[in-house]
């Protein structure tokens, strides 16, 4: 802000006025002119001026009042003030410093302390605008930040948080729009849970999920997979959404793999306790629908398609340790990978036997 702003001159005085109206305008100021106090604060109202110059001495209301009348409006508190006056200086300037001037200009004026002294204050101006704006701004950024972070706690529940935090910056796309991808599902359960719920009091089934969800739930970050759901003892993760992965059978396959070992420990602490559970995998690779599900409200993340129903039946099909994979997971990760070949398994809802394969152990 230099040569556009706005300046507002107030003197009782014409010949005065036009002094400096003329400096002013000349080195590109727009200037407005008052000759009163009253006229004056209708000026700084209706012109919204960037700097007031204010002479001490008018009749009816002094400078002084005008100043306290500037600064008592929340609208004009931090407006620059200059009082002119051909006054005792020293006097006045503490009467105008308790009125809140910002500064002072003796009579005669000069012309190059004048402009000097406007430039500062617009300067200063400037820097009280910026900080105003970013007072007002401050708010409904806030609001914005509280909303993304509801949103991305929201898709924590779904996503590793770095995906989640990858999404809610755009540096993903928005997973909840429904769209086709080609993925890789997990499904997993506890062998013998139903038994166990049905027998064990409800405060042992709850901590027995407690630590299957925790160690399940850590394996699903480390492996950057996607928890579409759980229902009690079973989950289904899948890979290569929202973010396109280039190695998903692989990391379903190796999250698989370390979901058996963390759950073999676990085993041997739930079997000192009389706890008779064991665990199965099913993993599968094809094209599904993903998106948001449900209504207004309550959403959830999820995949519709052949492969979540092949993955399903697969781990339902699933001895206990057993980690079953389809012919296109198997396919894809033979050459890191023991098997076990079963051939073709009649499952639900196929019309043909499934080829399975039973993962033994990771390859070094």
């Amino acid at each position: 802000m230099t040569a556009s702003a706005k300046i507002l001159v107030v003197d009782d005085t014409p010949h005065n006025v036009k002094l400096l109206a003329d400096l002013l305008t000349v080195k590109g100021y727009v200037v407005v002119t008052a000759s009163s106090g009253a006229q004056a604060l209708e000026k700084v109202e209706k012109e919204q001026p960037d700097l007031v110059l204010l002479d001490v001495v008018m009749p009816e209301m002094s400078g002084y009042e005008v100043c306290r009348k500037i600064r008592g409006s929340r609208a004009t508190a931090t407006l620059p003030v200059v009082m002119v006056t051909a006054l005792d200086p020293a006097q006045e300037r503490v009467k105008g410093i308790e009125a809140g001037a910002d500064d002072f200009l003796s009579k005669p004026i000069s012309q190059q302390e004048l402009l000097a002294r406007v430039k500062s204050l617009l300067r200063i101006k400037v820097l009280h605008d910026e900080l105003g704006e970013w007072s007002r701004t401050l708010e409904q950024r806030v609001e914005a930040q509280v909303a993304q972070l509801e949103r991305l706690e929201r898709l924590k529940r779904f996503f590793s948080p770095q995906l989640a935090e990858m999404i809610v910056s755009g540096d993903a796309d928005d997973p909840l729009k429904s769209h086709r991808r080609e993925i890789t599902v997990v499904f997993l359960d506890l062998r013998g849970f139903t038994s166990f719920a049905e027998t064990s009091e409800p405060e042992e089934v709850m901590g027995v999920l407690r630590e299957y969800h925790a160690e399940m739930g850590r394996l699903i970050l480390e492996h950057e997979g996607t928890l579409e759901r759980f229902t009690g003892d079973g989950m289904m993760i899948f890979f290569n959404d929202p973010v396109p992965v280039p190695d998903a059978p692989a990391r379903a396959v190796r999250m698989a793999v370390a979901m058996r070992q963390r759950v073999d420990e676990l085993l041997v602490r739930w079997r000192k306790r009389g706890y008779e559970l064991d665990f199965g995998v099913g993993v599968a690779q094809g094209y599904a629908t993903i998106g948001a599900i449900g209504f207004e409200g309550r959403l959830d993340y999820g995949a519709i398609g052949t492969v979540t129903n092949l993955a399903a039946r697969l781990c339902g099909e699933a001895n206990p340790g057993q980690i079953l994979i389809s012919q296109r997971v198997y396919g894809a990760v033979e050459d890191s990978v023991d098997v076990e070949e079963l051939g073709g398994l009649t499952l639900r809802g196929f019309s043909k036997p499934v080829p399975a394969f039973n993962v033994l152990r990771l390859r070094r």
